[in-house]
């Protein structure tokens, strides 16, 4: 398949019809279609899923579009996460990174998606019964049957990073964390060493640096914010997100765009890589963000510190 296609990636968790334990239904296979057609029309070849997104609807429905449109899946890449038990009757909610649970929860992606192989899988959570070797021996068991291409990774430290790729004999494909205009602690990890202020960020300084180092991409959830910053209903009136808010409409209006291709814009902008992952899965929005890759090459250091500076509140130190 060709490489080409926009750096965003296009986040699977909002379809299947939430997550209610109802079935998978024709509406929503329907608006898993309107969707992807959306993010294909937008630039987007790459689709972000995981085991646990709608309880795996999220996946049945993906599969489902696949199903019914020949070709497709030459077309795009895949990659899916692992690692999530989520919550029962019988036991509590846990992180479950071992052979056994990739190896089956991977085969069972690939049942839903109706696909041999996925080109990415993600360990979607830090596991602390987890061992290194064990993840390795799972992930060359599955390279080594065709099943999945690459290994990465989602929500973790630059050190738990050097931890796992101590047993791999390749460099970790992807990170993926939560990274946006709203959510700047890898930012504020950064610019405030040595500052009062560091002890209030809870993102792990270093980690967007070994990343960068490293060469393992990164991806960023929650790109949109919530649409806080586009429009979203319940969206502050006051504050840095009405500021932040009203200087992306500004932005928007003065490039011609939508303010999500503004919001994404920001982050591309960034030196270090980042690939947006856009979660929403409203069409219009879709193929909004479809532009954030013109507006990231037009928008100056002024802008993009100047967005910075308003949705956090507060002059840098």
């Amino acid at each position: 398949m060709d490489d080409g296609g926009s750096r965003l990636i296009f986040g699977c968790m909002g379809l299947g019809g939430g997550w209610g334990s109802g079935p998978l239904e024709a509406a929503h296979v329907k608006a898993a279609h309107d969707a992807v057609e959306a993010a294909l029309d937008a630039g987007i070849r790459d689709f972000d899923h995981a085991d646990i997104y709608a309880h795996g609807k999220a996946e049945e429905a993906f599969g489902r579009v696949l199903a019914e449109r020949p070709g497709l899946r030459e077309r795009i890449r895949l990659q899916t996460k692992c690692g999530i038990r989520l919550p029962s009757p019988e036991r509590a909610g846990q992180y479950d990174s071992s052979r056994e649970w990739i190896l089956a929860q991977t085969e069972e992606s690939l049942r839903r998606l109706g696909t041999g192989h996925v080109e990415t899988l993600l360990i979607h959570r830090p596991d602390p019964l987890a061992h290194p070797g064990e993840i390795a021996e799972a992930f060359l068991e599955l390279r080594d049957a065709g099943k999945v291409g690459r290994l990465g990774v989602s929500n973790m430290s630059a050190e738990q990073m050097r931890w796992l790729q101590s047993a791999l004999p390749e460099q970790l494909a992807a990170n993926q964390l939560e990274m946006s205009l709203h959510r700047t602690g890898w930012l504020e990890s950064g610019v405030l060493v040595n500052h009062p202020e560091a002890a209030e960020v809870g993102f792990p300084h270093g980690t967007v640096e070994y990343c960068q180092t490293a060469g393992v991409e990164l991806q960023a959830w929650g790109a949109l914010a919530q649409g806080r910053y586009s429009g979203a209903a319940g969206t502050a009136e006051t504050g840095p997100d009405a500021a932040a808010a009203a200087l992306v409409g500004e932005l928007a209006e003065r490039k011609g765009c939508a303010p999500e291709a503004v919001v994404l814009g920001w982050l591309l902008r960034h030196p270090a890589g980042i690939r947006p992952v856009v979660g929403t899965s409203n069409p219009a929005r879709i193929r909004a963000s479809g532009d954030a890759e013109r507006i990231a090459a037009g928008m100056d250091r002024h802008e993009w510190y100047s967005l910075w500076v308003a949705a956090r509140g507060r002059a840098l130190p």
